[in-house]
């Protein structure tokens, strides 16, 4: 592995991490293994699945089988209907 391709993997996505709505009722975290847990109203991995991410855009493939889209814009995660907030 070149030291370009190492210092990428050592290096975190930085829309990595947990998303969150201001209510709280969802939660999503993006996992740098390419996968996603999405926990809704308390209910644990509710959803997941796996995304790519091109640039502030990602394409989410949930394990039941549909597709969605995401964008970051100004540190806010636009998940289809969703706005999230990354939690601090």
């Amino acid at each position: 592995m070149s030291s370009t391709n190492r210092q990428q993997a050592a290096t975190p996505h930085p829309h990595i991490g947990m998303w969150v709505t201001a209510d709280g009722r969802i939660r999503q975290e993006l996992l740098p293994s390419g996968r996603y847990e999405e926990e809704r109203d308390g209910r644990k991995l509710a959803y997941t699945g796996r995304y790519t991410v091109d640039g502030d855009h990602l394409d989410y493939f949930d394990d039941l089988g549909f597709t969605a889209t995401g964008d970051v814009r100004d540190g806010v995660l636009y998940h289809e209907h969703l706005v999230l907030h990354r939690e601090r």
